[in-house]
């Protein structure tokens, strides 16, 4: 047997080695330390002593609930075996046990059997004996290889669900980080930072999490009275991460090849979304579409109509008909992923069994594709495979099917979830009726719930996409089209006209057929930088491309202004900028506006975690579980981590958007100079044509480098224009007439001299004169005159005119 493709079944079939080899033994279970309870992993002989069957896993209780007789309280019980009365232990250790009478056995005892994990006793393998004298050493001998073995599969585990932690909690913070932009779209980055929190910490089972963020510029410390916040929900059970991850991938794409790329997405309406979708991209004429298509022959016209139109189709995800006039599929090989998961429950139930199906749709070509493969893995074997149930891309009506087929067929050994959120169904159902591990379930893809449910070992493999790598390869492939052709692009494809992205086989642990969790989100992230291909030519720039999903986004809780309260444990965090953990039910924050809101819905812990970026807090995390002590301190640690890193998007971004609304203000404001200047400049070089062929220019304030350009343009042009053969200069207005003065007037004077036209230059101050000839200046052959009215005189007799004065 491989104990890392089947926990439950190794950790039992040790239970029962265990009671068959012990004399007298009648009911056996396993029991694992989890931070001050233990839980049942394995149970012998007990279903029917509680009402229903036993949950595995199920809570055994407190780890000193059982005082004198406990393991807790009995640290000799880490050195050896200890015996102990049956009834003191059931009563603490097997919660909800029925007090039948005759039960337990009078004189009954449960031998405990410490198992050691890294050192330390972390499980306990306890066997009940009937009455008479303890088991000797000769009898209990052959119990030492299980609970060696025991010990050898629970380190594994325990090794591999850390690893897997790290590479989860690595992709978390990374996928924070990623959204670090001029903006951020909070309800997106609640959605990210809850969903990665659930798939990394599936012990607390967090019912909620919310980001509580302080609005900008409100308040102070001491004036909670006057602060708001603004508190973001995450939905409760997201189910869209595949499709969020394709529209990652196509947005990714965008960015690095320069293309606008647009993704919608959309199950509200059926297939008549997507074709509202496709109507709205050739009327725009878009430069290319990619669509994952769920009713493939209802589409076909719209593919026709656009590539009537030039636009090029490629769909991605889901195949479209034979003979689609679409140029290229890119997505899975689902009838081989099909005959993956069909092997993998071959391995799961080698003795054969009933297996139940459940798909999203099965008028979707991939989803028909799956179950087809899977029926052909099994065929000849002793699996027979039930018809799936449809639950029409409703997560709640899947999990009612599901829990529907397995109260209706208590003989079903195994289900495959055919689409994403089909997994999770069954496995909830499975854990709700107490056939968590014990129900052999292979799912597709790697949501949130499955991430959890693996590690827990409710689901025993998941089938998963490389999703991303389709949207990126979509907008890829339909830049190539729109830049070089279709025709160059196709012809470095495969001729079938199939890019088949692949599939991975992943358990929580490593096996000879399958990829350890861990490992493949390790790859799955290198994967995605190795595939990326920047484009740093322009030759894309103005193209947009349309992507068009199967499934729309789950909606998220509108996010709510809420004040500051100082009789809340919100408000405690953050004046203390502490985080907090608390029991909902403590007296001493029972009283507290938002813990009796918690506690009132259910909760028993609640956590909040202050976002503090450069000593001034942002705002909060807040989490609540309906398990008592839910958080641990490591559990704090890693959220406190989370936290960080949100709280350093956050800051980067409000800075960010600070910076980008003070371009805008520079930009503007340097336009209004510009634009004052230009004012000023005409204002004081006007140009008057005061006589035919003769102009006057009045130069008021400084005559800098700038400003004489602009002046000997704006003088040569008039002078073209007014055909002048004379141009009075008036410096009276100037505030200086310095070397560099002097040289733009001598500039402006030879610039006019080369149209014909003669500069005379009038209104030198006594002062300027002065300091003009002891400095040394020379105007060279520009002719000057004390005043206006003696160089209007001078201009006159070189045009042939002459001033007439009359007596009022």
């Amino acid at each position: 047997m491989n104990t890392g493709l089947d926990v439950f079944a190794t950790l039992h079939h040790l239970v029962q080695r265990a009671v068959a080899c012990l004399p007298g033994a009648e009911r056996g279970s396993l029991l694992v330390r989890a931070r001050r309870r233990l839980v049942y992993r394995a149970a012998v002989g007990l279903d029917g002593i509680v009402p229903g069957r036993l949950h595995i896993p199920s809570d055994g209780g407190e780890l000193g609930a059982s005082a004198p007789y406990g393991p807790a309280a009995a640290p000799e019980a880490a050195l050896g075996p200890r015996v102990v009365p049956a009834a003191a232990w059931y009563r603490a250790h097997l919660p909800g046990a029925a007090a039948s009478p005759g039960w337990p056995p009078e004189g009954a005892r449960v031998l405990i059997l410490p198992v050691r994990l890294f050192g330390a006793p972390g499980a306990y393998l306890a066997l009940e004996l009937p009455e008479g004298a303890p088991p000797s050493d000769a009898d209990r001998a052959p119990l030492d290889p299980i609970v060696e073995s025991a010990r050898a599969v629970l380190e594994r585990r325990s090794l591999f669900d850390e690893k897997a932690q790290l590479a989860q909690e690595l992709r978390l913070l990374e996928d924070v980080l990623s959204a670090v932009a001029e903006s951020v779209d909070l309800l997106e980055l609640i959605e990210t930072v809850a969903d990665g929190i659930r798939s990394v910490q599936t012990g607390p089972r967090w019912s909620a999490i919310d980001l509580a963020i302080l609005e900008d510029g409100e308040g102070g410390d001491g004036a909670d009275a006057r602060r708001t916040l603004r508190v973001y929900k995450a939905p409760r059970r997201p189910l869209t991460a595949y499709w969020n991850n394709v529209r990652d991938g196509a947005l990714a794409a965008g960015r690095d090849l320069r293309v606008g790329v647009t993704f919608k997405s959309g199950m509200a309406t059926g297939p008549a979304a997507q074709e509202a979708f496709f109507e709205e991209g050739i009327r725009r004429r878009v430069d290319g579409i990619a669509i994952a298509p769920i009713d493939a022959a209802a589409l076909e016209p719209y593919i026709q109509r656009a590539v009537a139109a030039g636009i090029p189709v490629i769909a991605i995800d889901s195949p479209p008909v034979e003979g689609s006039q679409a140029s290229l599929y890119i997505g899975t090989d689902n009838r081989a992923a099909g005959r993956l998961a069909g092997e993998m429950m071959l391995r799961l139930l080698p003795q054969g069994g009933v297996v139940a199906t459940q798909a999203a749709s099965v008028a979707v070509s991939n989803a028909r594709g799956r179950l087809e493969g899977f029926r052909e893995a099994l065929g000849g074997s002793a699996i027979h495979v039930d018809a799936p149930s449809e639950n029409h891309f409703d997560a709640e009506r899947g999990l009612e099917l599901a829990l529907a087929t397995l109260r209706s067929r208590p003989e079903l050994a195994g289900a495959f979830g055919v689409c994403s959120e089909n997994g999770p169904s069954f496995a909830q159902a499975s854990r709700a009726l107490g056939r968590a591990g014990d129900l052999k379930l292979i799912a597709f893809d790697l949501i949130t719930s499955t991430v959890a449910m693996l590690q827990d070992g409710v689901i025993h493999a998941a089938v998963v996409q490389r999703e991303y790598d389709m949207g990126y390869r979509g907008v890829q492939i339909l830049h190539d089209m729109a830049t070089r052709g279709e025709a160059a692009a196709l012809a470095e494809l495969p001729a079938s006209r199939f890019l088949d992205t692949g599939v991975d086989l992943v358990t929580v642990e490593r096996t000879p057929f399958s990829t350890a969790l861990s490992d493949h989100l390790a790859m799955s992230a290198a994967r995605r930088i190795a595939n990326r291909k920047p484009d740093a030519a322009d030759r894309g720039r103005g193209l947009e491309l349309l992507v068009i999903g199967m499934a729309e986004r789950e909606s998220l809780v509108d996010d709510e202004r809420a004040p500051v309260s100082e009789d809340s444990l919100l408000g405690r965090v953050l004046r203390s900028c502490c985080s907090l953990v608390v029991d909902t039910t403590s007296s001493e924050v029972e009283r507290l506006g938002d813990v009796a809101e918690a506690r009132f819905c259910g909760a028993r812990t609640m956590a909040v975690v202050p976002l503090i970026s450069r000593d001034a807090v942002l705002g909060a995390l807040v989490l609540s579980s309906a398990q008592p002590d839910a958080c641990s301190p490591g559990d704090l640690a890693l959220l406190e981590r989370v936290a960080s890193v949100a709280a350093v998007v956050l800051e980067n971004a409000r800075l960010l958007s600070r910076i980008k609304e003070r371009t805008r203000e520079l930009e503007a404001l340097s336009r209004r100079k510009e634009a004052l200047l230009d004012t000023i400049a005409e204002l004081s070089s006007p140009v008057v044509p005061v006589a035919r062929g003769v102009l006057v220019m009045p130069i008021v304030g400084a005559l800098d480098a700038q400003r004489s350009g602009r002046f000997i343009d704006s003088m040569l042009r008039e002078i073209t224009e007014h055909q002048a053969r004379v141009v009075i200069i008036d410096v009276t207005g100037m505030a200086v007439v310095d070397a560099s003065a002097a040289s733009h007037l001598v500039q402006a004077a030879r610039a006019a001299g080369l149209l014909g036209s003669e500069v005379v230059l009038v209104g030198i101050a006594p002062e300027a004169a002065r300091l003009m000839v002891e400095q040394g200046l020379d105007l060279g052959d520009i002719v000057t005159r004390s005043t206006l009215e003696l160089g209007f005189s001078y201009a006159l007799g070189k045009t042939g005119g002459q001033l007439v004065y009359r007596r009022s």
